[in-house]
């Protein structure tokens, strides 16, 4: 499939509008962009989950389609906001964090965000640098700014306060900490999801109490995840970047075909002139939308493991899902005694997170073991059972390797 062509105009339109829900202010931002000048762009991540997944990728593409075109990036970790907790996009209070959790968190973030950025040129910021110096006068002076009805005239808090749920006073200050990182950082372009959009525009107020321009906004939309419902590593829905290459191939071919063009468009960087054909194929029943999908999830592995690792992942699920085959290589798991209860082993082997799952597992028909179905969980396994193959579900092979 083609790629976007090199015509900065083209580029630049392609930027404002590919998986784009809203641009504050356009017309300003594309002169900007034509201009020529470098403009410090901040996208930031407040690390509540040790995984970035692909509804966070959708922002780090388009942060990565701006440092392209020669802007200087900034990744922001938001190690002080992610201890307070933005609840924009829940219908609840979000918990505060403990720092020791917060800083596990954002562990191997750098590492996640360089499978998309070139780090080497990204300006990596920390919000606890700004906003731990603050006090009472200046916070006062910036509270200042707004109105409570302005913050509860947001519709999911409005939601909350009609229905009687907790909102606390600190939930109003995060508005106020997102948007003095853009007057820290003199940030003149900052990217999110919709659901950022009041926090966003806190930016621009308090830039200009600062003296400063008000940074543009960028706001794309939010993916779908593999239950339908909004991609939230609080709802377990996600794919993570750091999904191993068959894991990651194997979520997106079990999720529905309605969410394929979303994917192309949110997700890659495939023409879309191309998708927009694949889109008119499947309409007319050309294009099965089982191959689009195997498409699909080539290009996302190759993003983030390589096309190399792209095409063994596809071919591992032709031939291990569609055509039922074990696949050639199957990872082997050394047991160091004489023998181990089943559940243990699926446990010891990645299969089931603990014994209890792995019962249900079997209990459900969802354990073959060379490949005949097995029932008893209560099988304890021997060196007769050396070498066997165990599936769980259609993606988790293991095979027993007993050292003694």
């Amino acid at each position: 499939m083609g790629y976007m062509d090199n015509n900065l105009e083209s580029r630049i339109e392609e930027v404002l509008s590919r998986g784009v829900a809203e641009v504050i202010d356009r017309a300003n931002l594309k002169k900007k962009l034509l201009s020529g000048k470098k403009l410090r762009i901040k996208l930031g991540i407040d690390p509540t989950s040790p995984n970035l997944h692909l509804g966070r990728a959708v922002s780090l593409l388009k942060l990565r389609d701006l440092q392209d075109l020669g802007h200087q990036v900034i990744l922001l970790i938001g190690d002080f906001t992610g201890v307070i907790g933005d609840t924009s996009d829940k219908e609840s209070e979000r918990p505060m964090l403990q720092v020791e959790a917060v800083k596990e968190n954002m562990r191997s973030y750098r590492e996640q965000a360089g499978k998309i950025l070139d780090m080497e040129k990204v300006e990596y910021y920390y919000n606890s640098t700004g906003l731990s110096k603050l006090g009472y006068a200046e916070i006062g002076e910036q509270a200042d700014q707004f109105s409570l009805a302005e913050f509860i005239a947001r519709e999911n808090i409005r939601k909350r306060l009609d229905a009687g749920t907790r909102i606390s006073l600190r939930e109003l200050l995060y508005p106020l900490m997102q948007g003095y990182d853009s007057v820290a950082l003199q940030a003149d372009l900052e990217l999110g999801g919709t659901d950022q959009r009041f926090n966003l525009l806190a930016g621009r107020t308090l830039q200009k109490k600062y003296g400063q321009e008000p940074q543009d906004i960028l706001m794309v939309n939010l993916i779908e995840g593999t239950d339908g419902r909004k991609m939230s590593s609080s709802w377990g829905n996600t794919i993570n970047l750091l999904d191993e290459p068959n894991a990651m191939f194997g979520k997106v071919m079990s999720m529905g075909d309605g969410l394929i063009v979303e994917y192309f468009i949110h997700c890659t960087r495939v023409a879309l002139e191309d998708i927009e054909k694949m889109e008119k194929d499947m309409a007319a029943g050309v294009m099965n939308p089982r191959d689009a999908k195997l498409e699909l999830e080539r290009e996302i592995v190759k993003i983030y493991h390589g096309e190399t690792e792209a095409d063994k992942a596809k071919e591992y699920f032709v031939k291990t899902i569609s055509n039922k085959e074990i696949p050639e290589e199957v990872r082997e798991v050394n047991v160091d005694k004489e023998e181990i209860k089943l559940v243990e082993f699926l446990v010891l082997a990645g299969l089931a997170k603990s014994n209890g799952e792995a019962r249900r597992k079997i209990e459900q028909g969802g354990l073959e073991i060379n490949e005949a179905r097995e029932s008893d969980w209560q099988r304890v396994l021997t060196g007769s059972d050396d070498g066997a193959v165990f599936k769980v579900g259609k993606f988790g092979f293991a095979k027993i390797k007993f050292e003694k």
